[in-house]
């Protein structure tokens, strides 16, 4: 969707890991990427089962300034998806810490916490409209903890439609068996809006959601 000398903004799709992991070694977008472009090297990441943009930095210079603005709270991250029933406000905030929690698998994986070692987190949502399905919200995140969306849309009892993992409270439904890394609920990136690596120029960049979140 955007390209020049020193970055790349790409539409990944839903179901397509960002980097291997979780078994995934070659069907991924960084291998996708790299057939066109060697040098690239994403930025950030998705979740497999997130569709959306994800900024690949060019050169060592690129990914120096992209990663300056990211601990600098200077890039925007806005999102689109469809939670569970229908939040009583139009708007508001989640800051529920994100820290390890118990997996039946994995022994242990991300979600809402209170124990010390949970780190802060913010996510802002907005209801947009609602459907029979679900709810569509729009969500930015001013932090980018591990699977921060997903959890705290569960935590403030709307988890997203579909999500096989964390349920209400944001944390693991209770006896899954299920792997943070699999899909089937809907998450869209749709907006980023960040200061040019280089020039320091604002670039913003939309890429249009999936039917089920217009």
């Amino acid at each position: 969707l955007y390209r020049d000398a020193d970055l790349i903004v790409v539409a990944k799709p839903r179901g397509l890991p960002t980097v291997p992991a979780g078994g995934f070694l070659e069907n991924t977008l960084l291998t996708l990427i790299r057939e066109r472009d060697p040098d690239a090297t994403p930025m950030h990441r998705l979740g497999r089962g997130t569709s959306g943009l994800v900024v690949f930095g060019r050169s060592k210079a690129a990914r120096s300034g992209l990663a300056r603005s990211w601990r600098d709270g200077a890039v925007q991250r806005i999102y689109r998806g469809l939670v569970e029933g229908t939040p009583s406000e139009s708007s508001f905030a989640i800051e529920t810490p994100i820290g390890l929690v118990e997996h039946a698998v994995l022994g242990s994986v991300y979600g809402a916490s209170d124990d010390v070692g949970a780190r802060p987190a913010r996510t802002e949502v907005r209801v947009l409209g609602s459907r029979p399905s679900g709810t569509v919200v729009e969500v930015e995140i001013e932090t980018g903890r591990p699977d921060q969306i997903r959890i705290h849309l569960a935590a403030a009892d709307h988890p997203l439609v579909g999500d096989p993992l964390y349920g209400p409270g944001g944390t693991p439904r209770p006896g899954s068996r299920v792997l943070p890394g699999e899909g089937g609920y809907w998450l869209h990136a749709a907006r980023l809006a960040f200061p040019h690596p280089i020039s320091r120029d604002p670039v913003v960049v939309e890429c249009a959601p999936p039917p089920c979140l217009r």
